[in-house]
Order: structure tokens, then sequence, then C-alpha cells
């Protein structure tokens, strides 16, 4: 982790209790956690104080989908931002890096995977968390993918 905290991040999730969860990890690095509770207010934020991360929920309301994703890579291309999702499988993971995002982080994971995912992102790099179900031509269970972007 780097020394010293980083200034802004949005966190973006409609259940409040992820919220205050991932709130709580996320104020360790940043100054500031700027959290919504859907998409209009997600860009909303974005436009208002230029984070220097999002951390946003795949599921975000109103529609779940890789939609969020490629709405936030035509409109801020240089935001680097990491996904959240419950959805374990490879064909999701890539989906979403495929769309734009930097980094996507299972639910389940968040309390170990969620700082490496910042690091590796803050370095330029792709994170997929490491327990994403890989298939058999994949990297081997257990594996994160970690790649130059």
């Amino acid at each position: 982790m780097p020394i010293g905290k980083n200034r802004c991040v949005v966190l973006a999730d409609s259940h409040q209790d992820t919220l205050e969860g991932v709130r709580g990890l996320l104020e360790a690095i940043f100054e500031t956690v700027m959290m919504v509770a859907d998409k209009e207010s997600l860009f909303e934020a974005v436009d208002r104080v230029r984070p220097e991360l999002a951390v946003v929920d795949l599921s975000l309301r109103p529609r779940a989908d890789t939609d969020v994703t490629r709405e936030l890579k035509r409109r801020y291309p240089d935001l680097k931002f990491i996904i959240l999702s419950i959805y374990d499988d490879s064909c999701t993971a890539r989906s979403i890096i495929e769309s734009g995002a930097s980094g996507f982080v299972l639910k389940r994971c968040m309390g170990t995977d969620l700082f490496a995912a910042i690091d590796c992102v803050q370095e330029g790099q792709v994170f997929i968390s490491p327990a994403v179900e890989k298939a058999p031509d994949q990297l081997s269970a257990g594996e994160g993918e970690s790649h130059e972007k």
C-alpha cells in the first residue's frame, strides 16, 4: 500500500450494509470516501469530485449489467474503477474487464482482495479476484490474474 493516504474514492453500491463495510476498508487508505447508492448519483459524484478511483457494485441500480462499466469508461476514460460482484465465473470477470474496468473483486473476498486490487489498479494493472472460477484452459485455481493494461 502507498505511504500516506490517497485523496478521494467514490463507492457505489445500492446495499447500505455493503456501503458501510466497504467504506470502513477504504477509509484506511483514502482521505475521502464518497458513498452513492445508484447509477445517476455515481455519475454526479464522479463529475463533482473527480476521484482517483471508483469502486462500483456490478448490480448498481437501476440496471444490473456491464452497462455501468461501459458508460463509466466512455464518460471518464482516465478513471480507474473496480467492479464488485457476487458472480464468480471467469466469463463475467472477463466481460467486465473487456468493458473497461480496471479490476474485478468478488464481494465475498473484499476483505482479502480489495487492498490488493487497489494497489494493482493504481499501478496500471488489471486485477481479478483469485477466487474467480476459471475455465480449465485458464490459470489453475487459486491464482489471481494481474496484467498490464
